[in-house]
């Protein structure tokens, strides 16, 4: 990397340590992960750090549970982007629309695919649970890698 990555048309802030939120729009942030020890953590307390943000500085409610869901989709699918893509992952959190906006980039460009359900099956289930919490999900391809994108409503 060059230092300054791109992601969504908005510039990211060089990874220290684990993750650091560039300056973005009140209601729009994109944090840098470089897969060290507490990053997966650190991109879930991040984004508790973001809704608490859209709540008290926008005035947008933000129901327990939302925000719980929240980090349980950016939990799986930033963990997914770590195990299976080589290099940075960038993790790009907005509200539109009344919903949060969870969007995972990698270098990955393989689409990830959900499998059948089977009860016997230990492990790789976290696609599984984030189609069966959100809203809207999208997957695709970009130049380089892919971006997985979640829409998780704020009310409901």
């Amino acid at each position: 990397m060059n230092g300054v990555s791109r992601f969504a048309g908005r510039e990211s802030v060089p990874a220290e340590e684990c993750c650091r939120t560039a300056d973005a729009a009140p209601a729009d942030a994109t944090i840098a992960l470089d897969g060290a020890d507490g990053c997966i953590a650190d991109a879930r307390t991040r984004t508790a750090e973001f809704l608490s943000h859209a709540e008290s500085e926008q005035g947008l409610p933000v129901p327990a549970r939302t925000r719980e869901l929240a980090q349980l989709v950016v939990s799986e699918l930033v963990t997914n982007a770590l195990k299976y893509a080589p290099g940075p992952v960038l993790l790009r959190l907005g509200v539109a629309g009344g919903a949060v906006e969870i969007e995972v980039w990698d270098t990955d460009p393989t689409l990830p695919l959900a499998r059948t359900t089977d009860a016997g099956r230990v492990g790789q289930h976290g696609l599984e649970i984030v189609l069966a919490v959100v809203q809207g999900f999208e997957a695709r391809r970009e130049s380089v890698g892919k971006r997985v994108t979640a829409r998780l409503a704020l009310f409901g």
